[in-house]
């Protein structure tokens, strides 16, 4: 606070002046020399009618030993610059958000490029997946004013549109099961560093949540929470019966680049399965249209459709035959280059030669499995290659066979270290 100078000494008033105050010898104060208020000490004023009107400007022996410097200080509130919240803060403050109206997000410029339904659950992990997705097929949520598709990618500076959603309230983690999740992730780790996570799924672990399914990958990737409060997230999927990499992103970084090399095309996938029969031509490509179709039960499948037929994706597989068992069974390499729903498994069923043990697309009546071997799908994610999303230098990772494939390979006689003819097949 700066302060005024009165006509006659003001601040530089003398001790004697000083002491004459303190006597009450001063009769008449001058205005500005004193505090703007007046003191709880200050005496009546004797002063009546008009005059006493301004009582505030009188000086008294309080205000002149006042120092002034504490009060010309602001508060410590108006002069620190303000923090920017914690990420904790800003999910609970998005989940307070989106509990109670519609919300409005702005994508991000390392969000450029997303599926729509993983940049949301990126966004609001309180939601199931399946939750996430329903809202954007019933066209609840927009983008710029749109209606979307839960793959449809999503741009740097795009407006997202969230309808008011309940947010269900979730209980805090116990460290006994952050414990004892990241003990079963570590057993089935095939590969990590600070970017990049590749695991073993096992046979009938779901990658994501769904209806009845409350034990999943995703789900298990919460006890990797870091310190900034970042899940690790799925890059791709792998259906709950089939076993092999799978590949996770620890940052949303990593995330972003993967996401782009599987689109890309540039991530080269092989897959083994167990098939009935053995295809005539020993090493083949198999290119048709993919649509899903709703069963009577209210069950959903994917089947071959026509080019241009409503919903119909292109999907394209090339095979290798490795090793034939008394043309019975056939030990068989994939190698998709497209990545549809279901995609291999449909292939396989639409050359005469399914995967064994899959309930939903095995189509040989009256075809009975051999002694010894379990009715569970044999089909293994056997083999993943991918460039770092840092370096570009391609992570090359093998998952072994799970116990029911590896059971049936001993009672074939098949070994694993036979040359797989599918490492010549074309890559597009």
């Amino acid at each position: 606070m700066t302060q005024t100078r009165s006509p006659r000494g003001g601040p530089r008033q003398t001790s004697r002046k000083l002491a004459r105050q303190d006597s009450g010898a001063r009769k008449d104060a001058r205005p500005g020399s004193g505090k703007p208020s007046r003191p709880k000490a200050a005496a009546k004023p004797k002063a009546a009618g008009p005059r006493a009107v301004k009582p505030a400007a009188t000086k008294t022996p309080a205000a002149a030993k006042t120092p002034a410097a504490p009060k010309a200080a602001a508060p410590p509130s108006t002069q620190t610059a303000p923090t920017t919240p914690s990420k904790r803060v800003q999910r609970a403050a998005t989940t307070a958000t989106l509990a109670t109206g519609i919300q409005t997000l702005i994508v991000e410029p390392d969000e450029q490029d997303m599926r729509l339904d993983r940049f949301l659950a990126a966004r609001f992990p309180q939601l199931a997946f399946t939750h996430l997705q329903r809202i954007i097929r019933t066209g609840q949520l927009r983008v710029d004013g749109k209606r979307v598709k839960p793959n449809d990618r999503i741009a740097a500076g795009a407006s997202v549109r969230v309808p008011p959603l309940k947010m269900e309230e979730q209980r805090p983690r116990s460290p006994t099961r952050n414990e004892s999740d990241l003990e079963f992730l570590k057993g089935i780790t095939l590969y990590e560093d600070k970017d990049v996570l590749v695991i073993d799924k096992p046979a009938g672990l779901a990658s994501q949540g769904g209806s009845g399914t409350t034990r999943h990958v995703d789900g298990l990737l919460e006890a990797m929470r870091n310190e900034k409060g970042e899940k690790p997230r799925l890059v791709h999927r792998l259906d709950k019966e089939t076993s092999g990499c799978l590949v996770v992103a620890k940052s949303r970084f990593a995330a972003s680049v993967l996401a782009k090399s599987f689109r890309s095309r540039t991530t080269r996938k092989v897959y083994w399965a167990i098939v009935a029969g053995v295809p005539k031509t020993r090493q083949g490509r198999v290119s048709t249209y993919i649509a899903k179709e709703m069963l009577p039960d209210g069950d959903s499948r994917m089947r071959v459709a026509e080019h241009g037929e409503e919903g119909a994706e292109h999907a394209l597989t090339y095979y290798a035959v490795v090793e034939a068992s008394a043309q019975k069974l056939a030990w068989v390499s994939l190698k998709p280059v497209t990545g549809r729903t279901h995609q291999l498994r449909v292939h396989a069923a639409s050359i005469g030669h399914p995967i064994i043990g899959d309930p939903k697309y095995f189509n040989i009546e009256n075809w009975e499995l051999p002694g010894g071997i379990q009715s569970r799908l044999h089909l293994l994610a056997r083999r993943i290659v991918v460039p770092h999303p840092r370096t570009g230098k391609p992570i090359d990772v093998t998952a072994p066979l799970p116990p029911h494939m590896q059971q049936t390979f001993n009672l074939l006689g098949l070994e694993t270290d036979a040359y797989d003819p599918i490492v010549e097949a074309p890559e597009a």
